[in-house]
């Protein structure tokens, strides 16, 4: 029997917004939480598994950036894409209460916010994407212009 998949925040959001999505389950491995394991386990392209981060502008204050799984942040871009000079990443204790989420399973959608969202550019050049659906264990599976459109986010050049 398998067993019923609960939806989340994320799910929920994109449910209000008539945008199709698949949930899908992926066995979580507490020591290690990174985007490539997420893909290792769908056995998916690790390009198309894509990792939220949420970031704080030294003036412009919070905002989210989604990024593929092997890609590191530039945070200079991250930063000019929020209209700040300087960007830092919050530190994980601080997830929680900001975004509802924790580490391992942080969605850019249904946050307890909206925060500004800006997803790498190079999301377009595929037909679906891969985002945490806002648990550990749990992805979205989606294309990336429904993402833009639910994230309300702006497609940027993010990655170094």
């Amino acid at each position: 029997m398998k067993e019923k998949i609960h939806k989340t925040n994320a799910a929920r959001h994109l449910d209000d917004l008539s945008i199709p999505y698949e949930l899908i389950p992926y066995t979580v491995d507490k020591e290690d939480l990174s985007a490539q394991h997420v893909a290792a386990s769908l056995n998916e392209n690790i390009d198309q598994v894509y990792k939220t981060l949420v970031l704080r502008g030294e003036r412009t204050g919070l905002f989210v950036c989604v990024i593929p799984g092997a890609a590191e942040l530039d945070l200079k871009r991250a930063a000019k894409a929020a209209g700040d000079k300087a960007c830092s990443m919050v530190h994980v204790k601080e997830l929680m209460p900001l975004t509802g989420y924790v580490r391992g399973g942080c969605s850019p959608l249904g946050m307890k916010k909206a925060y500004p969202t800006f997803v790498h550019e190079d999301c377009i050049l595929w037909d679906y994407i891969y985002v945490s659906a806002g648990q550990r264990g749990l992805q979205l599976k989606l294309n990336p212009q429904d993402l833009l459109k639910a994230a309300n986010a702006q497609a940027v050049a993010l990655c170094k």
